[in-house]
């Protein structure tokens, strides 16, 4: 009797222990580092453009490999020229020109699709072509949309 009230006593007391230590992470978890709030981070509209581009190339990519049919131009590739920057001075002449760049060897995969190859590969080209000026995070994961 008195092994199993001890027992009981001590599986109560780590149970207890347990749920306080549960509510302390669920509340060092609402904080950061220094007790600030988290926030989520919110990606731009660029970044969002730019991520669903990809994700259109990389079907593109794969109709080109397989020979199935091109289709149509993404319409949405367009928003790229008035898409909101996280940081909008990176919005200069120079992304412009290589915006233009990719915009028109996206198009020419479209009305050429015998070349469609290459002209795929210059749209690659394009993006890295600025991301090695701009922002160069994506650049090994651009790389690999390129058709040998």
């Amino acid at each position: 009797m008195k092994n199993s009230t001890i027992i009981l006593f001590l599986f109560l007391t780590l149970i207890s222990c347990a749920k306080k230590e549960s509510k302390e992470e669920q509340e060092s978890c609402a904080k950061g580092s220094k007790g600030k709030s988290f926030k989520m981070y919110q990606m731009s509209e660029m970044s969002t453009l730019m991520e669903q581009m990809y994700v259109d190339n990389q079907r593109l990519k794969a109709r080109i490999l397989n020979g199935d049919t091109i289709g149509k131009f993404p319409n949405h590739f367009l928003k790229i020229h008035r898409a909101v920057m996280t940081d909008s001075t990176e919005n200069d002449a120079f992304f412009k020109e290589q915006a233009k760049l990719f915009i028109k060897a996206q198009e020419l995969i479209y009305q050429d699709p015998k070349n469609a190859k290459q002209h795929f590969n210059e749209g690659v080209d394009a993006c890295l072509q600025c991301h090695e000026v701009k922002c160069g995070g994506p650049i090994s994961k651009i790389k690999k949309l390129y058709i040998p």
